[in-house]
């Protein structure tokens, strides 16, 4: 039975049976006039791709509605290519239904939630977030005549969908009681009193023997962290320095320059336990959003070990340049935040482990709905990963023209890694083979002489930005896989799958490590190939294997601990 078709392209629910029934008959080869023929009457005027068009519109708003942006963008693809996208279409749209309804949150942008027409009222208003709807508005009578355009009608759907969502008013209470407060906002947006910001700081050294220009603490801080070309160390080390510039004067009242060792004693605590938690911790939001907060939760001891590092080395260096006379961070310690070889050790993937997830890795596009490109590039990945070590900002920025073979026929990737270091990593055969096979996929020679030096060795794919895939990115799409090996997985062996949930892209580093050593590489070849300082840092890989000291122990002191008797005459024939 033909099912007369209605407006889809403004609504955000799930389209009826009879238009997916539509749309998966068009992935399945028919064309778009038979397709809608056969399911759909279409109104006067509208064409059979239009429809389609629609639908597919409808499912892609679904999903960014559902916060699934990974799957809106496999409803975007050219109409000539749909027969290649009906897997993963079909698997989106069978996730789309089982997913729960969105809920908003006061930090969204009122277009996302309400009338296009209200939302451009309250926009021309400077409105432009629920919590600054529910903040601004005052729950009065004839609330909407201070805003031009709105209207009782469109007011009146305001108020149902407050009422309907009462989370999104009480967030906003909290948010008025919080007022009193001082305002929590990163430190790009923080307005410092000048007793605060460090211009004046009780340890600041005499500003005729500093070699800084800096005025006060912010800029000092900002002169360290420019020392770091690396965005992803700037990034990390900035994160916890205006965590610290934040605490200090929110919750102890001083400046940087004036923290004393009771106060780092302090703030160690206060990393394990951030208090009060309304304003330190929240859910990860943008930094622009009002529910922005610092810590999404409390440090673990290694994480608190870490963060004490880098404030230490911040003071160090402060010091260093006679901006401050101490350190107050010296000599504090973490119980429990050093225990590298074991992190090492839970941070890899046994043999077992590896095992399945390359039996997974190899039927992405065949039974999980990934894309063939997506699923060689997944591939490439995981082996190439695997048999040099490389870090994951080192993969995307390698180019063909960095790999050269030497007199004896070795190949060796040339870069420059983690502190501008450059150095060298050889790639064994699993990682040549690797390479080759997805030259091969991508319609590239595999001859060196015939290689672009600029192309790079992992390609892009649509989801990648024009300069092609990031670490960020590289990041995201691995933690997504391991997320999907982990649910395959489950049900035989939960324990494997919350290690995999757990995993990341550093953890195919410390799996290569780990399996060279087991296999009998020298610690220095390792090392080296890991561009590692110092011998001390590779050997937290040198794993013990309990079984086999158990075994090894066990036939070391097998008998019942009692010397031999033996006969005066064997004592006397004893050298």
């Amino acid at each position: 039975m033909k099912t007369r078709l209605s407006p889809l392209a403004t609504t955000a629910e799930l389209p009826d049976a009879a238009s997916l029934a539509a749309l998966r008959a068009w992935y399945e080869g028919l064309s778009a006039r038979e397709a809608v023929a056969r399911y759909l009457a279409k109104a006067d005027g509208q064409s059979s791709r239009g429809v389609l068009g629609a639908i597919r519109r409808r499912l892609a708003t679904l999903a960014r509605r559902r916060h699934r942006g990974d799957l809106a963008v496999l409803f975007n693809h050219p109409a000539s290519e749909r027969i290649q996208h009906a897997r993963a279409v079909a698997r989106a749209i069978e996730v789309l239904a089982t997913l729960p309804p969105p809920e908003p949150l006061i930090g969204d942008d009122v277009e996302r939630w309400l009338d296009p027409r209200a939302a451009r009222a309250l926009q021309a208003q400077g409105i432009k977030t629920l919590a600054a709807l529910t903040v601004r508005i005052p729950r009065r009578r004839r609330w909407w005549v201070a805003i031009p355009g709105l209207g009782v009608r469109g007011s009146r759907k305001i108020e149902a969908f407050f009422a309907a969502h009462p989370q999104l008013t009480e967030r906003a209470r909290a948010l008025v009681v919080a007022e009193a407060a001082p305002e929590l906002v990163p430190w790009e947006r923080l307005a410092v009193p000048g007793e605060f910001d460090g211009s004046h700081g009780a340890f600041r050294a005499p500003k005729s023997t500093c070699t800084l220009s800096a005025d006060n603490d912010y800029e000092a801080v900002h002169a360290w962290l420019a020392l770091h070309e690396s965005p992803a160390t700037q990034s990390a080390y900035r994160k916890e320095a205006e965590r610290l510039i934040l605490w200090a004067i929110v919750e102890r009242g001083r400046a940087l320059s004036s923290l004393t060792t009771e106060d780092a004693v302090a703030y160690r605590s206060f990393l394990r336990r951030p208090a009060p938690r309304s304003r330190w911790v929240g859910p990860s939001r943008p930094r622009s959003s009002p529910e922005w907060r610092p810590f999404v939760g409390a440090l673990s001891p290694r994480s608190a070990a870490y963060a004490l590092s880098v404030v230490g080395a911040l003071y160090r260096w402060l010091m260093q340049q006679r901006y401050v006379l101490a350190n107050p961070f010296a000599g504090l310690k973490v119980r429990g935040g050093s225990q590298e070889a074991g992190l090492a050790a839970s941070r890899a993937f046994s043999d077992a482990e590896w095992s399945m997830v390359q039996t997974v890795a190899e039927g992405l596009e065949w039974s999980y709905g990934w894309e063939p490109v997506a699923a060689q590039r997944m591939r490439f990945v995981l082996d190439f990963t695997y048999a040099t070590g490389l870090r994951a900002s080192e993969l995307v920025h390698a180019r063909l023209g960095m790999i050269e073979d030497d007199d004896r026929g070795d190949r060796w990737l040339h870069l420059v890694g983690k502190g501008s270091k450059a150095g060298t990593v050889v790639l064994p055969p699993i990682a040549r083979a690797a390479l080759d096979r997805y030259l091969v996929q991508r319609r590239l020679p595999t001859t060196p002489a015939r290689w672009d030096p600029a192309v790079p060795l992992l390609g892009s794919l649509e989801q990648d930005n024009a300069g092609g895939i990031t670490a960020a990115r590289l990041w995201a799409v691995l933690k997504r896989f391991f997320a999907q090996v982990a649910d395959v997985v489950q049900e035989q062996s939960p324990a494997t799958a919350d290690k995999l949930r757990r995993a990341s892209p550093h953890w195919m580093r410390h799996t290569h490590a780990t399996h060279a050593l087991e296999r009998g590489a020298d610690l220095t070849t390792v090392r080296d190939n890991l561009r590692h300082a110092s011998v001390s840092t590779t050997s937290v890989y040198l794993h013990t294997d309990k079984e086999k000291r158990a075994r090894q122990l066990g036939a070391a002191f097998s008998g019942s601990g009692r010397r031999p008797v033996t006969s005066p005459s064997s004592e006397k024939n004893r050298v």
